[in-house]
């Protein structure tokens, strides 16, 4: 994908990686395959992972959050579907998914467009859309947005 003149990234839907018709066996297999897809030796400079905000702290997204923490340079994390809860609830999901997740998360809306242009600031800052990528994460220089940073794994 491309956005203008920025550098083409790469979209990976799993749509339902937490959540399999077949039962336990499907959902192993689909497990396997996500291993398999992920695994392929190429490292990933960085990943997002999108949530549902009406299901906040499941097993799978948490699971998910920790592989990515370890296995990816910087990721960050999205709340989607915000526009689908109460003002009161819509505080708490996005309370309990940093509380459960331990990190910042972006509020996401693709009915109502809130939260894209903080996505795409957030996208643009990530190593693999810049154009000439520090040798060590940490040489990153801080930027002054509201979007929440990306998790930076710890080396």
């Amino acid at each position: 994908m491309q956005r203008g003149a920025d550098a083409a990234f790469y979209l990976v839907d799993l749509p339902g990686y937490g959540y399999a018709r077949g039962g336990a066996g499907a959902a192993r297999e689909f497990a396997e395959l996500t291993r398999a897809y992920f695994g392929r030796g190429a490292a990933l400079p960085a990943a997002l992972l999108l949530v549902d905000a009406r299901h906040p702290g499941l097993d799978s997204d948490v699971e998910a959050w920790r592989w990515m923490r370890q296995t990816v340079d910087e990721c960050a994390v999205a709340a989607t579907k915000i526009d689908k809860l109460a003002r009161g609830e819509r505080i708490r999901a996005l309370r309990q998914l940093e509380s459960v997740l331990e990190t910042s998360v972006l509020p996401l809306s693709a009915v109502t467009g809130e939260g894209l242009d903080e996505l795409w600031k957030l996208i643009e800052r990530l190593p693999s859309n810049r154009q000439t990528r520090p040798r060590n994460s940490s040489q990153l220089p801080p930027k002054a947005t509201a979007t929440p940073p990306p998790h930076r794994r710890k080396s």
